[in-house]
């Protein structure tokens, strides 16, 4: 208990200090060779009302907080290479009793992220009464401009596709529109070859490395764009996994549209079987679009539907929910939704671009369920930011532990947040 009371006692310093913390090291005249120094604190409190469960929620009422302070050192030392690294540390404390409230789904996910030959994090402390005190190494990079050619190499964030709220290409670390704090994707081990081939065609490869070959990635990707059409290809092996995989965008009438499909041959069936079978390939694909609608500072508003073959066909049926396919997967990311479809809304407006509201509707269009979260910030600089968010699900709740529905489980909560960056 002493060593939690000096990290917490640290992380309140920080606070305190917020900003003060982040700074330029060192740059030359002509600003080509610098190094740099940036840090972001949050502090996250989250209070959630459970359904009536004892199975699944021991206790109706539960909240959860999180520390999180981010370090991020950026060194150009020449023209041609810049290096990166970035630390975590986060405290987590949560309620006893909380069961499966204690922010899971919403706070950031303390799962082991896949890709990784070696986590690089730690635990300082755990404690039986709901208190972790945790770091990690998330980014320790070096990227290397040969001509034409960028080469990375390291431990580094790799996104790809269009979706805006869901994913269907995004192979590495992926992330559930739920998630409250999505501002940074955690880093892979990885290497990057990014090449040009023609002004407007690109090829990109990269290697992501588990602990080992059977854990690792490895793709090849094409992307280009034809008028106004952006489009990639890829085509790779993931795990046990042979994949290829496309997304398009392009703009129509005023809106920009999107889609995304990817084919996974799997070793392992699926829960409620593949395309054509047990034994067939599996399929994730997303369509959706947004626009910009010209009222007073502007209305941004996004729909996606998204499918993910890896889901379970019944959520409500334990037996398929307890298939080992899908809770590996689940655990790696390879499936954002417990079930097989999903629809995902959201409307952003602001006033003056200072106080922007939001608006997010995550919707199960098999059985109904779904979460509201409306949510608003408060921008008061560059540096300091508060925003507020409420989580409000509906659909059939569960019963001595079995879901009634995909996202009537959900408790219902507020969340606050306040960021400090430098």
């Amino acid at each position: 208990m002493r060593t939690s009371a000096v990290v917490l006692s640290v992380l309140c310093l920080l606070v305190l200090a917020g900003p003060a913390y982040g700074f330029e090291l060192w740059s030359d005249e002509s600003g080509e060779r610098s190094c740099a120094l940036t840090t972001s604190l949050k502090w996250t409190s989250l209070l959630s009302h459970a359904p009536d469960d004892t199975l699944l929620y021991p206790e109706a009422w539960s909240g959860s907080s999180l520390w999180r302070f981010r370090a991020v050192l950026d060194a150009r030392p020449t023209t041609w290479l810049r290096c990166e690294a970035a630390y975590d540390l986060g405290t987590r404390v949560v309620s006893g009793g909380a069961g499966a409230a204690g922010g899971a789904g919403i706070l950031p996910s303390s799962l082991p992220v896949p890709y990784r030959i070696g986590q690089l994090e730690d635990a300082l402390v755990e404690t039986e009464t709901g208190l972790s005190v945790r770091h990690e190494l998330d980014r320790a990079s070096a990227d290397v401009s040969l001509g034409r050619v960028d080469l990375t190499v390291g431990r580094q964030a790799v996104g790809w596709g269009r979706g805006l709220l869901f994913g269907a290409v995004d192979i590495f670390a992926p992330f559930s529109p739920l998630e409250s704090d999505r501002e940074w994707r955690r880093g892979v081990d990885a290497v990057r070859l990014r090449a040009p081939v023609t002004d407007r065609i690109s090829f990109d490869a990269v290697g992501a490395f588990g602990e080992s070959v059977d854990e690792s990635a490895f793709v090849g990707r094409v992307h280009g764009y034809v008028g106004d059409m952006d489009g990639e290809l890829l085509v790779g092996r993931r795990r046990d996994d042979d994949f290829c995989a496309a997304s398009l965008s392009l703009p129509v009438l005023g809106a920009e549209l999107h889609g995304e499909l990817a084919a996974f041959s799997v070793e392992s069936p699926a829960p409620g079987g593949g395309l054509f079978g047990d034994a067939g390939p599996v399929a994730t694909a997303l369509f959706g679009g947004s626009r910009t609608f010209d009222l007073l500072s502007g209305l941004y508003v996004v729909a996606e539907y998204h499918y993910s073959g890896f889901g379970v066909c019944n959520v409500t049926d334990p037996k398929e929910l307890e298939h080992p396919g899908f809770l590996e997967r689940y655990a790696s990311g390879d499936t954002q939704t417990l079930g097989r479809h999903a629809v995902a809304m959201q409307l952003s407006y602001g006033f003056a671009g200072l106080t922007p509201l939001s608006l997010t509707w995550v919707v199960s269009p098999v059985d109904g369920s779904g979460v509201l979260i409306p949510s608003v910030n408060w921008i008061f600089s560059d540096s300091v930011a508060l925003s507020a968010s409420a989580y409000v699900p509906h659909g059939a709740g569960p019963r001595d532990g079995a879901l009634g529905s995909e996202y009537g489980a959900t408790p219902a909560g507020g969340l606050l947040q306040i960021s400090f960056y430098y």
